[in-house]
């Protein structure tokens, strides 16, 4: 029997690479981008999950704008919570699994070590409240809910989505020909988003529940980050270190948020790639993307 799977946020990073994904599992996916449903209607999403008859439901849709969550809160918990609770209903009526896709920012940093499935969450801003919610309405409405916690997610879908990633941030400040400033400060697990859709499908087969954090390797400040991203695209643009002090942001983020896989690798999933060798295959599959947004 073929499995089907719907996807929310199709049109996304990671939901381009989830698509691509289940494709070539043998799934019949359906796809959902933001302007085909609307996520926050109960019915709507009851209607789309049971018509499709799917079986497994991978939330990957997110109001991910950190800063101006602080302005518009309601907006942020209407798309990354009470969505959750309406698709969480549906998946039990439907006998689906859910896979909701969360964040490192669900931590408050102050441990300064890679964070762990049953570390205490203490979110500092509206976007991880709401994020954090999403997580809980899952879990309270799901006994087999997948919650997967990631950081700093990138993929070449980037090229033409509408707010891009922190690889195509890099590579449009360098094109300005003016000094680049990145925090040095500030730690996580950026992650490369074919991986990351690769190892969630894994879990769903071998029909993991709970917390699973899948990160992108090694902790590295996003100063480090940049560098590496210069490196691989074979570049040399003035990059400069600056701090949380200097570079002042709306909403407060964590400073220290790096995930670690260990949970993920102890349930038999390969281990990710270190970073440079994940930023390889991103330049490797940049210009198709590129190309089809040309196109």
């Amino acid at each position: 029997m073929t499995p089907r799977a719907v996807v929310f946020g199709a049109a996304g990073q990671l939901g381009v690479e989830l698509m691509r994904e289940l494709a070539a599992r043998g799934y019949r996916t359906l796809g959902f981008d933001r302007g085909e449903i609307d996520i926050t209607n109960g019915a709507a999403v009851e209607a789309a999950v049971a018509a499709h008859e799917a079986g497994v439901v991978f939330n990957c849709a997110a109001y991910n704008q950190v800063d101006v969550a602080e302005r518009e809160p309601e907006a942020a918990w209407r798309i990354n919570a009470l969505a959750v609770r309406h698709m969480a209903p549906a998946c039990r009526q439907a006998d689906a699994r859910l896979v909701q896709f969360s964040t490192d920012y669900v931590f408050d940093g102050f441990a300064h070590y890679p964070y762990a499935e049953d570390d205490r969450p203490h979110p500092l801003g509206a976007y991880a409240v709401s994020k954090l919610g999403g997580e809980l309405y899952a879990q309270a409405c799901l006994d087999d809910a997948l919650v997967v916690r990631t950081s700093g997610v990138y993929g070449p879908a980037g090229c033409h989505t509408g707010r891009g990633n922190f690889v195509e941030l890099m590579l449009r400040l360098a094109a300005s020909q003016q000094p680049i400033r990145v925090v040095q400060d500030h730690v996580a697990s950026p992650t490369f988003a074919p991986l990351l859709a690769a190892r969630s499908t894994d879990l769903v087969e071998r029909g993991q529940t709970g917390i699973v954090n899948i990160g992108g390797g090694a902790p590295i400040s996003w100063f480090q980050f940049a560098r590496l991203i210069f490196d691989a695209a074979g570049i040399d643009p003035l990059v400069l270190a600056t701090n949380q002090r200097e570079y002042r942001s709306v909403a407060r983020r964590p400073q220290y948020s790096a995930l670690s896989n260990a949970k993920m690798e102890r349930l038999g999933l390969q281990p990710m790639p270190a970073i440079a060798t994940a930023l390889q295959l991103y330049f490797a599959q940049r210009p198709a993307f590129a190309a089809s947004q040309a196109g």
